[in-house]
C-alpha cells in the first residue's frame, strides 16, 4: 500500500510540474504576440494609406478629364406647358399624367410614365432633369435610356424608397450590381440628377455629387424583365407613387472619341 501511494504522489507531482510549465510557457509566448486587435488596426492604417496614395491621383485624371470635356449647348426636351415631344406609357393601372406649374405629374397608379416620341439619344450625350416623389415611396424619376442600341434604367429610390443604380448590368438589377446604392429621398423636395454615357462609361449625379461611375464595354446592359420595357427607348416612370418632372434637357460631348 505505501508503494502504491508513493507511485500515485511522485505520478501526481509530476503532471502538476507539466501543467505549471505548460501554463507558463503559454503565458510567455502571449506575452511576446501582438494583439489580434492592434495588428488588424495597423492593417486598416496601412490599407487606408495604401487606397489614398492610389485613389488620388485618379481623382486629378478624372477633374483634369472632367475639365477637357466639350459639350454642345442644353436642349429642353420639355417645354413647361405641354406634353409635346413625349407620350403617356401605356401601362397596366397607370395614373394620370398631367403637366402643372411648369411640371409633368405622374400620378400615382402601379406603373405611370411617359416616353420620348422623338430620335432618342444614344451614344455620348447627358440628360439632366431635375424630380421631386410627391407622395409614396418607391422610384418617383426612374429614366431609361439608351447605351449606344442597349436600354437600361436608371433606378431612383426604388426596392421601398432608398435604392439607387442601373438595372441591369450582367442581367443584374440595381440591388444587385456594382452601381447599387442606397440615399433617403424626402418626399416634396426636388432633387436634381444628370446621366452621361460615353463610349466606355455610365456616369450619373444627384445633386452634383457623382455616384455612378461604372465602365460599361464589358458588360451586357439591359433592362429588368418586366413593365418597364415599355419605357424604352429613352422615358420616365414611378412605381406605386407619384413623382414630378421639371427643367428636363439634353446636351452632347464635342470631343470623346
Amino acid at each position: 500500500m505505501k508503494t502504491m501511494r508513493l507511485i500515485a504522489e511522485c505520478v501526481a507531482l509530476v503532471l502538476s510540474i507539466c501543467f505549471l510549465g505548460g501554463c507558463c510557457g503559454k503565458t510567455s509566448s502571449d506575452s511576446t504576440t501582438k494583439p489580434k486587435a492592434a495588428i488588424t488596426a495597423d492593417t486598416q492604417k496601412q490599407t487606408e494609406k495604401q487606397t489614398a496614395k492610389q485613389t488620388q491621383p485618379e481623382t486629378k485624371k478624372q477633374q483634369q478629364e472632367e475639365a477637357n470635356l466639350k459639350f454642345t449647348e442644353w436642349e429642353p426636351l420639355f417645354d413647361g406647358r405641354t406634353l409635346y415631344g413625349w407620350q403617356e406609357i401605356n401601362y397596366a393601372g397607370k395614373g394620370e399624367v398631367k403637366v402643372k406649374d411648369g411640371q409633368i405629374i405622374l400620378q400615382m397608379g402601379y406603373m405611370t410614365g411617359i416616353k420620348w416620341t422623338n430620335e432618342p439619344p444614344t451614344m455620348n450625350y447627358e440628360v439632366e432633369y431635375e424630380a421631386m416623389r410627391v407622395e409614396g415611396t418607391d422610384f418617383f424619376a426612374s429614366l431609361t435610356f439608351l447605351v449606344n442600341t442597349n436600354p437600361c434604367t436608371f433606378i431612383v429610390g426604388g426596392w421601398g424608397g432608398g435604392t439607387v443604380g442601373i438595372s441591369s448590368l450582367n442581367d443584374m438589377d440595381a440591388s444587385e450590381n456594382e452601381t447599387s446604392k442606397f440615399m433617403n429621398f424626402e418626399n416634396g423636395k426636388w432633387y436634381k440628377f444628370r446621366v452621361r454615357v460615353t463610349k466606355k462609361k455610365i456616369e450619373a449625379w444627384i445633386n452634383e455629387e457623382k455616384i455612378i461611375d461604372v465602365v460599361h464595354t464589358d458588360k451586357k446592359i439591359s433592362l429588368r424583365p418586366g413593365d418597364i420595357e415599355l419605357s424604352q427607348p429613352f422615358g420616365f416612370s414611378t412605381w406605386s407613387t407619384t413623382g414630378a418632372l421639371r427643367n428636363i434637357r439634353i446636351r452632347y460631348l464635342k470631343n470623346n472619341e
